[in-house]
């Protein structure tokens, strides 16, 4: 037999249920007041210890507090917050679209898009950290994805200001172990760069349909995380630009203080690497197109070697991917670029790449002609030896 609905929480009508978790149930209702439909998240009491309750109860109420100091639009707006019985709830902006995990698992992402994803919810972490939130939680079930692309940062429940005083209770371990920064997960003191990195993680999963660190268990998986590079993401989808291997490797670092110093900082290079990233989009289509009928052929016929599917901008600026993926001497060279597409800067100064001098064709005629005088001049030598 289904569980009856609740009729109320506060002003709140309920009409349906959303969903359900370990610790609570989501319900769409009506705030009879403004007329508008919101999701009303609940947490039930009743059953639990005082100790439970109160904890239960601060965390909801730490929720509450940590989302409303956030005001962007990729960020989940709370409305209210209030106590029906033994139930607490938590009334915020009603969401219509699919969870990041859901697009992961079905392949439904290109590139550009999951970069797209990563500098929105990059920028909305920023606006948390300016209000000293840390997220703390970043992974692919947190992250909403709307309709028309826009994105929305979910669940700030485990969200805590920056403040000396606050510590995690000894063996507790808050957040996901598999999106989780080295400082988190060994247990040491970390800041709003832990964030930086869970995204990083996300964005890696997004464009390899992979997590980069896995275990069998939690020992495996620190140890992963705390000591090892993850493979660069080109390796896995090689038509990804070494652009995008050098953003990612710069957010996963596992010294803070060699990733990304702010989360606008993450965001900014995310959105400048996009428009290379949908030109090696376009050119993986092209090139796909050219295995049937190469470009310029002639009914088809002309051979595979002279199809050109495509221009790159690697055509007019070298970007080497560094043969060590984390490594600090390639990512100085990361470009900036401006909003027309041009090489404005890089990171390490505000010098222009060289542009790579173009290969000189060899002319074949002018080869004969050099061979023939050197060997009329080894003969006569030869003849006047002899």
């Amino acid at each position: 037999m289904a569980e009856a609905l609740p009729q109320q929480f506060g002003r709140f009508r309920v009409l349906s249920e959303v969903g359900r978790g370990a610790m609570g149930v989501v319900y769409r209702a009506e705030d009879t007041t403004l007329g508008r439909i919101v999701a009303i998240k609940t947490i039930a009491l009743a059953g639990t210890s005082r100790e439970e309750r109160d904890r239960h109860e601060a965390r909801f109420l730490q929720e509450a507090r940590a989302a409303a100091r956030i005001s962007h639009p990729a960020v989940v707006t709370v409305y209210e917050m209030g106590r029906e019985g033994d139930v607490l709830f938590l009334a915020m902006e009603l969401l219509e679209g699919v969870d990041l995990r859901e697009l992961i698992r079905n392949a439904s992402l290109a590139p550009s898009q999951a970069l797209t994803i990563a500098a929105s919810v990059a920028e909305g972490l920023a606006v948390a950290h300016e209000q000293g939130i840390v997220h703390r939680d970043v992974k692919p079930g947190n992250i909403m994805v709307l309709p028309d692309g826009r994105v929305k940062i979910m669940d700030f429940g485990i969200a805590r200001p920056l403040e000396p005083t606050v510590k995690t209770q000894t063996g507790l371990l808050l957040g996901s172990p598999q999106y989780m920064s080295p400082e988190q997960i060994v247990g040491r003191p970390f800041d709003h760069r832990a964030d930086i990195f869970s995204l990083g993680l996300v964005l890696y999963e997004m464009l390899t349909g992979v997590r980069p660190f896995a275990g069998d268990d939690l020992p495996e998986l620190t140890f992963k995380v705390a000591n090892l590079s993850a493979t660069p993401p080109s390796h896995i989808v090689p038509s990804l630009p070494a652009l995008v291997d050098l953003i990612v490797a710069r957010a996963l670092k596992k010294n803070p203080e060699e990733r990304y110093a702010s989360a606008s900082d993450f965001a900014r290079d995310l959105w400048a690497a996009i428009p290379d990233v949908k030109v090696a989009e376009a050119g993986r289509l092209a090139r796909a197109e050219s295995t049937t009928i190469p470009l310029g052929a002639e009914g088809g016929n002309a051979p595979a070697s002279e199809t050109r599917p495509f221009a790159t901008r690697e055509e007019s600026i070298e970007l080497r991917a560094s043969p060590r993926f984390d490594s600090s001497a390639a990512l100085a060279r990361l470009p900036i670029f401006s909003a027309e597409g041009e090489l404005a800067r890089t990171h390490a100064d505000s010098s222009q790449f060289p542009l790579p001098r173009a290969r000189r064709r060899i002319d074949r005629t002018q080869l004969a002609t050099v061979a023939a005088c050197v060997l009329a001049a080894l003969a006569a030598v030869a003849i006047a030896i002899g």
